[in-house]
């Protein structure tokens, strides 16, 4: 069963609307969902709140450090609350996936993002759940011929660091309101079905 769901993103007005920052969409909206305020919190690193989710109580934390040093503040709360990895659902942008696509997964690498490498390393494992919510890739966007390795690790960056376009934004909230629909089959440990 998921006791702790984590959106990760980056702290900072000038992040907000950007890709990176779906997970804290995520978390925002399920909060609000359940008129949750989230509280900062030091120990934690970061800003939380405990809730009843489908009969079930579950933390939910937005981390207020940085994507790359999001372990911190998952290890803090998961430790001081014994929760195991098994039991934490980290939500995040997905480069593999388009615009409207939202996949759960258990284990797993990281697939270049910084946020879930950090995670891992401070968890001593990859066996954590991942809710992966797609923003598609910017080689997408750029013709083969252009597309060489150098310039693809700059897109990137500059991608997820960038607002969806409306009609991605459209998407990107399907694929949120998709997921919440799902969080009693989630949250109750009935991960396979969802």
């Amino acid at each position: 069963m998921i006791k702790l769901i984590v959106g990760i993103g980056n702290p900072g007005a000038e992040y907000v609307t950007t890709r990176h920052n779906i997970g804290f969409w995520f978390v925002d909206r399920l909060a609000q969902e359940l008129s949750a305020e989230l509280h900062n919190d030091h120990r934690f690193h970061g800003n939380y709140v405990k809730i009843r989710l489908h009969r079930n109580d579950v933390y939910l934390l937005k981390p207020k450090t940085f994507m790359n040093r999001s372990g911190l503040s998952v290890m803090a709360l998961a430790k001081f609350f014994k929760i195991l990895p098994q039991s934490i659902l980290i939500v995040h942008d997905e480069l593999d996936f388009p615009p409207g696509t939202a996949k759960l997964k258990l284990g797993g690498s990281s697939g270049g993002h910084n946020g879930l490498k950090n995670i891992a390393a401070h968890l001593s494992t990859w066996q954590y759940w991942r809710l992966r919510i797609g923003i598609g890739h910017p080689r997408a966007l750029i013709p083969d011929s252009e597309n060489t390795h150098a310039s693809s690790k700059l897109d990137v960056v500059d991608f997820v660091l960038k607002a969806p376009r409306l009609e991605e934004k459209k998407l990107i909230d399907a694929a949120i309101d998709d997921s919440l629909k799902l969080m009693p089959l989630i949250v109750n440990g009935k991960l396979e079905r969802s």
